[in-house]
């Protein structure tokens, strides 16, 4: 069975909207989840969530394939209609004629459901004054069934054993147009299309269109009201079922006194009064001691398959009315006969236990989460209701059991909102605080790049103006820089390369050497040890060589000067002749110091030997 009720994930946007209707809790909201779920075996097809969703984000499951493609088939095809149709179109002006839309549909036949409601009223009348003790509970409304088997289950003794004025009026018209018809049930309920899918036989239901299906079939359809004649419904005729929309409506079509002295029956409408009707009848009934007539909505008036924004009171104006114009052109004699033809059906019904409750969790996990939504110290059987739940701590619980999540609450929300804007507004100053930290050191690192590049441009044209050759190369023997005075050593070849690749930046320095000289910067590189002063011949010219490491193992860099070179020569002479005065000098002093050294011992031994000898002494 496709689901009753559900919610499109793509409209969804978490209003929680539907979880405040929701009177059972079947629709959840899981922690990582961007939208709500109905939980389809909790739901109680009571369709108030379809009609609050701001995005109309809901839908009910569709009936109208299914009965448009009845209503292409051979077979006869019986429309049976809820008595609050009357209340539902007030845009159409005579019933004759809404009467005649339907037809032009295709239907064969359209009754009312109104005699089916006089049928089950008369039922109720005599369960009600046949009493034996026990107190019933009406199920004409499925919602109210539903309810009961899912969450009341203890209750089920005391549903009244009858079935709906739908599926009563199903059998009545399957006696009458043979069983092989297709009957389709067109009503103000959504949870009458679940409840359809419980009966067959006679008591089978095809099709349930609700009152906006059935305005979109005549749509889709082109059928007018003006366009068409007038057409009465197929017999039998209703009587005071007529009323039905009106939650007491049953009552009046039974003649059960609504007198507050002597009835026998409470009836109770909507929501919040249908779950403290069933509390208190599970509670209390032996001091309340009535029968209970329940309803979900405000009457039928009032059901989710109805039409947005209408006013319960104009109506149930509008159904009344119609009801006292049927009134007055019934033939009485015709409807009992009607009535004694069909009363003697089988119009019982059985009830199933379909416990939904979930086990209650533990105080303790419930208390932990009244301290997360900052509710410990508060009252938890209070609450702002914007969550769905009642109070805090039926919140409590439903988070506990899976069915929401914390930030739900919306005391929680605000809170971790405002933590989050002071810690957003705390990072907004700290991230003010780094930009502006941030915009300082690229000032800063401007004035640096323009001094460093200020620095290269110095040092570069400091070393373009060398006389001495300046090369700088990588550990694969590549330039990484050089001067012209490099260039003019290594003479035209150099110069033509070099004016392609200025500086000759990324040329092989194997290419341009002989091996005797580069193998010297693979030696730098292979041993880290530095070569200072080194005489080499190179294109006929007297160079003198170092070669020196730069980034260990990584950069080397070398100067050649031109032996030739008066500059170079010059110096070089000078330098030369100052190592070899410095090294004879050295050489002089060694001599003069062991001379010194020598003559001191002479002289000590013939001052010796004089001593031995001088007169006086005697010999030994």
């Amino acid at each position: 069975m496709e689901p009753i009720i559900e919610i499109l994930i793509d409209k969804c946007n978490l209003s929680y909207s539907c979880i405040r209707v929701c009177p059972v809790n079947a629709i959840e909201v899981k922690p990582n989840r961007d939208y709500a779920r109905v939980i389809q075996e909790r739901c109680i097809g009571c369709g108030s969530c379809t009609s609050v969703c701001p995005e109309n984000a809901i839908v009910y499951r569709d009936s109208k394939s299914e009965t448009k493609k009845i209503l292409k088939s051979n077979v006869k095809k019986v429309a049976i209609v809820a008595p609050s149709i009357s209340g539902e179109f007030h845009d159409i002006t005579d019933y004759r004629k809404f009467v005649q839309m339907i037809k032009q549909l295709g239907f064969d036949f359209v009754n009312e459901v109104s005699f089916g409601v006089d049928i089950i009223a008369l039922k109720y009348a005599e369960l009600f004054n046949n009493f034996k003790g026990k107190y019933y509970i009406s199920t004409a409304c499925p919602v109210v069934v539903s309810y009961i088997e899912k969450f009341q289950p203890e209750l089920l003794d005391n549903l009244a054993p009858l079935v709906s004025p739908m599926i009563a009026t199903a059998k009545i018209v399957r006696k009458l147009y043979g069983k092989e018809i297709k009957v389709i049930y067109i009503g103000p309920c959504i949870d009458s299309k679940d409840e359809s899918e419980l009966y067959a036989d006679d008591a089978k239901i095809d099709s349930v269109l609700t009152f906006q299906e059935l305005r979109e079939l005549f749509t889709e359809f082109k059928i007018k009201e003006s366009k068409l004649e007038f057409s009465e419904f197929d017999p039998p005729i209703g009587n005071k079922g007529s009323l039905f929309p009106i939650a007491n409506g049953l009552l009046q079509a039974a003649n059960i006194s609504e007198d507050l002295l002597d009835s026998d029956v409470i009836t109770a409408e909507g929501k919040m009064n249908l779950l403290d009707a069933s509390k208190q009848f599970h509670n209390d009934i032996g001091t309340i001691k009535k029968h209970f007539n329940l309803y979900y909505c405000k009457g039928c008036l009032m059901g989710p398959g109805t039409s947005r924004g209408g006013e319960k009171f104009i109506r149930r104006t509008r159904v009344i009315n119609y009801a006292n114009k049927r009134l007055q052109s019934i033939d009485k004699n015709k409807w009992q006969k009607e009535i004694d033809k069909f009363i003697n059906l089988d119009y019982s019904r059985t009830f199933k236990n379909d416990d939904q409750r979930i086990e209650q969790p533990s105080e303790e996990k419930i208390n932990s989460i009244l301290k997360t939504i900052g509710k410990e110290d508060k009252d938890p059987d209070i609450g702002c209701n914007a969550c769905g739940y009642t109070t805090c701590r039926e919140f409590a619980i439903a988070v506990a059991k899976g069915l929401a999540k914390v930030d739900m609450c919306l005391t929680y929300s605000l809170r971790n909102r405002h933590d989050y804007i002071k810690a957003l507004r705390s990072t907004n100053e700290k991230l003010a605080q780094t930009q502006k930290a941030l915009q300082e050191s690229e000032k800063l690192a401007q004035s640096e790049k323009e001094a460093t590049k200020e620095a290269s441009d110095t040092i570069e044209n400091m070393l373009q103006k060398l006389p001495s050759g300046i090369v700088i190369i990588d550990k694969d023997l590549k330039i990484i820089h050089s001067n012209n005075s490099f260039i003019e050593i290594l003479g035209d070849e150099a110069k033509t390369i070099d004016e392609v690749i200025p500086g000759l930046v990324g040329a092989d320095l194997k290419t341009l050497l002989p091996y005797n000289i580069y193998n010297l910067f693979t030696h730098i590189f292979s041993t880290g040890e530095n070569i200072v002063n080194r005489d080499i011949h190179l294109n006929e010219n007297l160079l003198n060589l170092s070669v020196f490491t730069i980034r260990k193992n990584k950069i080397a860099g070398a100067v050649f000067r031109d032996m030739y070179s008066p500059e170079v020569r010059k110096e070089e002479v000078v330098k030369r002749v100052t190592d070899v005065i410095d090294k004879n000098l050295s050489m002089v002093q060694k001599i003069g110091f062991l001379l010194g050294e020598g003559a001191s011992e002479t002289e000590q031994m013939l001052n010796s030997i004089l001593e031995l000898y001088k007169p006086g002494k005697k010999k030994q």
